[in-house]
């Protein structure tokens, strides 16, 4: 018997194979696919109805360089966790945006589904495993509190 999936999770993706391909690894590890958005319209209609525990976000979008926005928003709105996917890793935002982190294109299945453990073990339990391979941890995560500058 399976379980329940025990994450919501919400794609970001304007190339329509890879989101294709990344909402099958998801389902197949145990999530709840709740929406595909190409733009930052859609994305922010997607989590207004679904309310997402995790969001997979490519920085560069049809409508521009837009992940961060979306980000951003998801995080300090909806509280949903936040993992950029970019061939750019030049583009992610200092600070992430409060993104969990990031994994360059192209990847592999395996890298999506530790990213998937690695981000699910941070939701449930608010504790931080061992970063995947090919995931570039946010600064924010191991940064001690006192340590970090007030703005």
């Amino acid at each position: 018997m399976t379980q329940p999936p025990d994450l919501r999770v919400m794609i970001v993706e304007d190339q329509a194979l890879l989101a294709m391909e990344l909402e099958l690894v998801l389902a197949d590890c145990g999530c709840d696919v709740i929406g595909c958005a190409m733009d930052r319209a859609s994305a922010f209609a997607i989590a207004e109805r679904e309310r997402p525990d995790l969001a997979l976000i490519d920085v560069n979008l049809l409508d521009g360089m837009t992940g961060p926005q979306i980000a951003q928003r998801l995080v300090s709105e909806h509280s949903a966790a936040v993992v950029f996917l970019t061939a750019n890793p030049e583009q992610i935002p200092d600070g992430f945006s409060g993104a969990l982190g990031a994994v360059s294109k192209p990847f592999d299945e395996q890298t999506i589904r530790a990213v998937v453990g690695f981000a699910r073990q941070f939701i449930l339990h608010r504790t931080l495993g061992e970063a995947p391979r090919r995931f570039r941890l946010a600064p924010w995560l191991t940064t001690p509190p006192d340590d970090i500058a007030p703005h």
